[in-house]
């Protein structure tokens, strides 16, 4: 088991220079480098170029790289493609909007390995069209390459006229079925973004919330919402504590030939055993990037 935090994910438009360079150091675990809608369209091209020169220059660390390509059934999604393919520095993941079925996936990926694409790119998806929804077992089974699926709330909303509440309840199936989808294929699944950036409190809530349901972590729209994002994606001492706890118990019983193993009156099982190992390998792999 080898574990990339994500807790956080942060968008940056590819238009902004400025944000580019910033984003170097930010307590980002990622960043989405943005070629889609936070980009007006005068601006694609020079997004591109600049986004390009970005990951060229480098000094971002540990963090990981998307890059968010358009759509391609725009008129910017296959330069997009092309200008990552023909990359000097390529990021480690393309982001894919807008797919509906498996076809879309398999197009996005067959088009940037025409073009001469770097076969170490993985991709990612953005879950943001009601059809996705309806077909997300094959979409997100569609191929070997995808690594992630990004929650697109904003997009799903305008589709579907469901609001965002400080509960989400009418995102509820969306967001679970897309995380039963993600593990079933192996994936990591990445929350939507919060929306109101003066409410501290609500996004608190909903960084609880999305863990609860089984995120790995939360797309950003700001670099204030970080802090609270990757305190409440990552696991706390007391976590920490309790998996030393449950993998010491499992461990003495097996020495002394326990077929049942009881930890302050809870049956500890394999399943228990092994969720304990991965917060503590993610507790480590936080440690190692503060």
């Amino acid at each position: 088991m080898k574990i990339r935090p994500r807790r956080s994910l942060l968008y940056m438009p590819g238009s902004n220079a400025r944000a580019l360079d910033k984003a170097r150091q930010l307590p980002a675990d990622g960043l989405i480098l943005d070629l889609e809608d936070a980009v007006a369209p005068d601006a694609k091209a020079l997004a591109r170029e600049q986004i390009i020169a970005a990951l060229a220059e480098g000094g971002y660390g540990h963090r990981e790289l998307l890059v968010r390509i358009n759509a391609l059934s725009t008129p910017w999604g296959a330069d997009d493609l092309r200008a990552i393919a023909a990359a000097a520095v390529p990021p480690h993941a393309i982001l894919i909007p807008k797919v509906s079925t498996a076809a879309d996936v398999i197009a996005a990926i067959s088009a940037f390995d025409a073009a001469g694409g770097a076969a170490s790119v993985d991709f990612w998806l953005m879950i943001e069209t009601p059809l996705c929804i309806l077909n997300i077992k094959e979409v997100t089974g569609a191929h070997p390459r995808l690594k992630g699926i990004v929650m697109g709330t904003s997009d799903l909303s305008k589709d579907t006229r469901v609001r965002h509440t400080p509960d989400r309840l009418g995102f509820m199936t969306a967001l679970n079925l897309s995380v039963y989808a993600a593990r079933a294929h192996g994936l990591e699944v990445i929350d939507g973004v919060h929306l109101d950036l003066d409410d501290d409190a609500g996004l608190r809530v909903a960084c609880v919330q999305g863990r609860e349901l089984g995120f790995d972590g939360k797309s950003l729209i700001h670099p204030k919402q970080i802090a609270a994002t990757n305190a409440a994606f990552a696991p706390d001492e007391a976590e920490l504590a309790q998996a030393r706890a449950i993998i010491e118990c499992w461990q003495q019983a097996e020495a002394e030939g326990r077929g049942v193993v009881v930890l302050n009156g809870r049956l500890v099982e394999n399943l228990h055993v092994e969720e304990a190992r991965r917060l503590l390998e993610l507790g480590a792999a936080i440690a190692a990037i503060q």
